[in-house]
């Protein structure tokens, strides 16, 4: 059984890597970096947000997103707009541009999602989908007992 254990997790992780790899062999000609199209992806689902808010759904520091998002407006990419009633605070936005990137970077996405998918009947593909949303929900359930724990024990 242990040995099954390690060969999902490193399926799992081997398959998104090469997906990623794949993808920014495709994107190349776009100029981003991967971290800077996750972030476009990420803040197109969240526009309007925050960049603390926006850094702690990436899992990343504050300051860098906020390099980031230097990057990514001086592209002409992301806009940096203060917040109505507090000023502190910057929400952030895509440009027109940024969305004509977004639509491009979705069907090199999905060429790449057909590639890895290739000869698997759409049958397995769904199975596949709703087996690691389990495992997905299981893990998550996971952590935030374990969040929980940690809290009460500080």
């Amino acid at each position: 059984m242990q040995r099954q254990d390690q060969t999902i997790g490193t399926v799992v992780h081997d398959v998104a890597r090469l997906m990623r790899k794949r993808f920014e062999q495709r994107a190349r000609h776009l100029g981003l970096t991967r971290s800077q199209w996750q972030t476009l992806a990420l803040l197109s689902r969240n526009e309007g947000v925050n960049q603390k808010a926006l850094a702690e759904m990436q899992e990343i520091e504050p300051i860098t997103l906020m390099r980031l998002i230097d990057k990514l407006s001086e592209r002409g990419l992301v806009e940096r707009r203060k917040h109505e009633t507090d000023r502190r605070i910057w929400q952030l936005y895509m440009t027109n541009e940024a969305r004509g990137l977004l639509e491009e970077m979705r069907e090199l996405g999905s060429e790449t999602r057909e590639e890895a998918l290739e000869g698997i009947p759409d049958t397995d593909q769904a199975r596949l989908i709703q087996m690691l949303e389990t495992m997905k929900s299981n893990l998550s359930e996971g952590c935030r007992q374990a969040a929980e724990v940690e809290k009460r024990h500080v």
